[in-house]
């Protein structure tokens, strides 16, 4: 399965802006908050579910306040990206706002304009600006009192920014960690198609680890970590098998 491009180029787009030189683009209404509501009411569920004496009304601002430190982690983690191809001096061809999220868009994946140093730097941008915002975040967190809603919400953000450092590292194409380890593998004198076929080897064993990982979570009934793992194992396994493409 070889999924679609999130915009062609050629593609109808409204361009709303421009970040860092990158073009802010839209389609239709796909720009609709449809992701922002969808987090805010399931957080402000988790609020109530973790504090059953809140109101509805403290339960929707603690939903509201996880769930813009929740989302608006991955907005950094990409605009990190956009300041990071700017600085190279390679900027993305387009930010395109999806359901209300990011989504970072190269025409040309294998842009041979773009040396195998400037696709890692580019890369690197958003899970590098999410471990150096951990920083801050968990001496705000130390520092907030257990079981007050400040505290709810810098757990969130620390936990937000501890997945987009680490989940989008590993070595899976179409993100981050995927597409260092090609760069890298180019850069040390293989071929883009022998880098790919390197990339998809890893998966394979990577799918396997990661599956008995979710595994022996899930049966220590860490079943959010489980599901996580469970997840990503299965992904890296179609990778390794040609069933997902980049």
């Amino acid at each position: 399965m070889k999924k679609p491009p999130a915009v062609r180029p050629g593609d109808e787009v409204t361009v709303i802006g421009h970040v860092f030189e990158t073009p802010l683009v839209v389609r239709g209404r796909t720009w609709l908050p449809v992701a922002q509501f969808g987090a805010w009411g399931i957080m402000a569920w988790l609020a109530g579910k973790r504090r059953p004496q809140r109101t509805w009304g403290q339960r929707l601002w603690v939903g509201l306040m996880t769930m813009a430190v929740a989302l608006g982690s991955e907005w950094l983690h990409n605009l990190a990206h956009a300041v990071a191809a700017h600085l190279i001096g390679k900027p993305m061809d387009a930010l395109r706002i999806t359901w209300g999220m990011p989504l970072v868009v190269y025409y040309d994946l294998n842009d041979q304009d773009v040396t195998p140093r400037e696709h890692i730097v580019r890369a690197l941008g958003g899970p590098l600006f999410n471990a150096a915002l951990l920083i801050p975040l968990v001496g705000l967190r130390c520092a907030a009192r257990d079981g007050t809603a400040a505290r709810e919400v810098l757990d969130m953000a620390v936990g937000a920014n501890v997945f987009l450092s680490t989940v989008s590292m590993l070595p899976m194409p179409g993100i981050d960690g995927g597409a260092a380890l090609k760069w890298a593998l180019v850069a040390d004198g293989r071929s883009v198609p022998q880098a790919d076929e390197a990339v998809r080897r890893v998966n394979r064993w990577m799918g396997v680890a990661l599956s008995v990982a979710g595994a022996v979570a899930f049966w220590k009934r860490k079943r959010i970590i489980g599901g996580v793992l469970a997840l990503c194992g299965a992904m890296a396994s179609a990778i390794g098998h040609g069933l997902i493409e980049e």
